[in-house]
C-alpha cells in the first residue's frame, strides 16, 4: 500500500514538475543560457526556424520583448474609478503576446487547434508563422527584426498604414530586439 501511494506522488510530482518547466529562465539576456536552463525550447526554437524560415535569434528577440520569456504575462489591468478590476487592456497572453484574433487566426490556418499561448513550444511556431506572414504579406526579409517586430507589434494593416512612425517610443523598442537579436545571434553560434 505504502509503494503504491509513493509511486503515485512520484507521478504527480513529476507531472507538477514537467508543467513548471516553461517557468521564465534565470537569465533571460543569454540564449545559451536559456537554452541550459530549457533544452526542449532550443528544440521547439529550431524546429519553428525550420518550419517557418525564421531565424531563432529574431524570433527568440521578440519573445524576450513580449514576454521576457514568462508563460503567464499578461497586460496590466483595466480599473473602473481607479480601483475596481475590470480585465485587462488586451488579450495579449502568454510567451508571444498573441491577442484572441490572432491566436484563433493562427491556429485556424495551422490546423493546431489545441495550441496554447502558454506553451513554449506554440508560442515559438506562432511567431515564426507571424513572421513568414510578415515577410509575404509585407516583404519584411525574415532577418529584419526591426521591422519584423513593428508589423508583431502594429498588426499588418497597422505595419503597412505606416502609424508606428509616429511613435518614438515603439521605434525605440524595435531597435532594442533588433540589438537583442544581434546578441542572440551571437550567442547561438556558439553554443549550437
Amino acid at each position: 500500500m505504502m509503494a503504491r501511494i509513493t509511486a503515485a506522488s512520484l507521478l504527480a510530482l513529476g507531472i507538477l514538475s514537467g508543467c513548471a518547466s516553461d517557468s521564465q529562465p534565470d537569465n533571460v539576456e543569454n540564449a545559451c543560457a536559456i537554452f541550459d536552463d530549457r533544452p526542449h525550447w532550443e528544440r521547439a526554437i529550431l524546429r519553428a526556424e525550420r518550419k517557418w524560415n525564421a531565424p531563432a535569434h529574431v524570433a527568440m528577440a521578440i519573445i524576450w520583448k513580449e514576454s521576457s520569456f514568462r508563460d503567464d504575462a499578461a497586460p496590466p489591468k483595466k480599473y473602473i474609478l481607479g480601483f475596481i478590476p475590470n480585465g485587462r487592456i488586451s488579450s495579449a497572453y502568454g510567451f508571444s503576446q498573441a491577442i484572441d484574433g490572432t491566436w484563433d487566426w493562427y491556429k485556424k490556418e495551422t490546423g493546431n487547434s489545441g495550441a496554447d499561448r502558454d506553451d513554449f513550444d506554440d508560442a515559438s511556431d506562432f511567431v515564426g508563422w507571424y513572421m513568414a506572414k510578415s515577410n509575404r504579406l509585407d516583404g519584411i526579409p525574415m532577418t529584419d527584426a526591426y521591422n519584423q517586430y513593428l508589423a508583431y507589434h502594429e498588426g499588418h494593416a497597422g505595419y503597412r498604414s505606416g502609424r508606428w512612425k509616429n511613435k518614438e517610443w515603439l521605434r525605440r523598442v524595435a531597435s532594442e530586439v533588433h540589438r537583442k537579436s544581434l546578441e542572440y545571434e551571437r550567442h547561438i553560434a556558439v553554443c549550437t
